[in-house]
């Protein structure tokens, strides 16, 4: 790395910023390859985050339901991010920084981030629809559980204090996965995804994907919560999940690596939106 480049990321520790212009440079890849892949192979891959995170919720419910602590179950969550880390499988929320880094870079479209993160959610939300159908036929004596926690997200209606849980949830899902792209191992990667599960569980934070799987519960257990509740809920929960990963945390690391993205951008291709192979 040149001394000019190390002057403009603003550290003369050589080690430190050859570690993050690796870092960055494989968070542009992978961020290219997830929004160069077929809409079949993106809704899969969604679908199966959305089953697959259901089995954090499958532990939470069966932690609350013996032992009545949130921060215990919040523990028993972190189940949920670990299959989609081993799996790889992907949440909406988890694309808050690999593909917007890759299209700061112009390796990809806006037009493409937005089909990732709408297609991914679509999937998210049928697969824990499915998911949580099964887990109230299987479980049916965790009624008082799905009651209440469905309760807990669709009844304080939009506040301050939900709007900043929800900013809270996107900004803590955002961190995990970049703690996991620079986790040198599969035990630092397992780490950040029990932390993460640990925090937006057990604090109860307002999370659009993992929670609409809560709310679906009560839905499918008889509780008297509807969908235009869950709807109520679930838009300005998307929209500030976006505030906190992208805004807090996304868009501080893009301005922390500027001389990195102009980079990149300078070696792009013409079009952003031409297929690369990326299966």
């Amino acid at each position: 790395m040149s001394d000019e480049r190390r002057r403009e990321l603003g550290e003369g520790d050589a080690p430190v910023e050859g570690q993050l212009e690796e870092s960055f440079d494989a968070i542009v890849d992978e961020g290219a390859q997830r929004l160069h892949r077929s809409t079949a192979s993106m809704l899969i891959t969604g679908l199966f985050g959305g089953l697959e995170v259901g089995l954090g919720v499958l532990g939470y419910l069966a932690v609350l339901h013996e032992t009545g602590s949130h921060l215990l179950a919040g523990l028993a969550f972190g189940i949920g991010f670990m299959a989609l880390l081993l799996a790889h499988s992907e949440l909406f929320t988890e694309n808050f920084l690999v593909p917007v880094a890759a299209v700061a870079a112009k390796e990809a479209s806006l037009l493409q981030l937005a089909k990732l993160w709408g297609g991914t959610l679509l999937a998210n939300l049928v697969g824990g629809w499915i998911f949580m159908w099964l887990l109230v036929q299987a479980f049916p004596q965790w009624k008082p559980e799905y009651d209440t926690t469905a309760h807990s997200f669709v009844d304080p209606g939009l506040t301050l204090q939900t709007a900043v849980l929800a900013i809270l949830a996107g900004s803590t899902i955002t961190l995990m996965t970049r703690m996991q792209q620079g986790a040198d191992s599969d035990v630092g990667k397992i780490l950040a995804a029990l932390a993460g599960g640990f925090l937006l569980a057990g604090l109860s934070l307002h999370h659009s994907v993992l929670d609409s799987l809560l709310i679906f519960g009560g839905i499918h257990a008889g509780a008297d919560v509807s969908y235009l509740d869950w709807l109520r809920w679930f838009g300005p929960t998307v929209l500030f999940n976006l505030v906190g990963g992208v805004g807090l945390v996304t868009a501080l690391r893009l301005v922390r690596t500027k001389p990195l993205i102009e980079e990149r951008r300078a070696q792009a291709p013409d079009d952003p939106d031409a297929p690369r192979g990326a299966s």
